[in-house]
């Protein structure tokens, strides 16, 4: 039986079926209060942020993921290159490489 319990799917519903529990329990006897009126704001750190005049389109936030993605991967490829002396010229063309697709990405484009 203990084996049994202890196994991850079991012992998982376990937990959950607990959490929920300690959960209804929790929001059953929570004290209520009034709605902030900025509650459904989003959120800018406490501060009352100005309209932004500069709508960014799909195209700027896919370049910017594109960006992202590449910088990560450029960094899990050399965090994982071989150490020698014969792969220190490989691993600066792959940086020099990076860094070109890097300032395209990084460009903006004249509208």
């Amino acid at each position: 039986m203990a084996q049994l319990i202890l196994s991850p799917p079991i012992a998982f519903i376990l937990f959950l079926g607990l959490l929920t529990l300690i959960y209804l329990f929790l929001r059953k006897h929570s004290v209520k209060g009034p709605d902030h009126p900025d509650k459904y704001l989003p959120y800018s750190g406490g501060q009352k942020l100005p309209p932004v005049e500069v709508r960014l389109s799909y195209t700027t936030y896919f370049r910017l993921g594109l960006l992202f993605g590449v910088t990560h991967v450029a960094v899990l490829v050399l965090a994982t290159f071989p150490m020698g002396i014969g792969n220190a010229g490989l691993g600066l063309v792959y940086l020099l490489g990076f860094s070109i697709s890097a300032l395209v990405l990084a460009q903006r484009k004249p509208d």
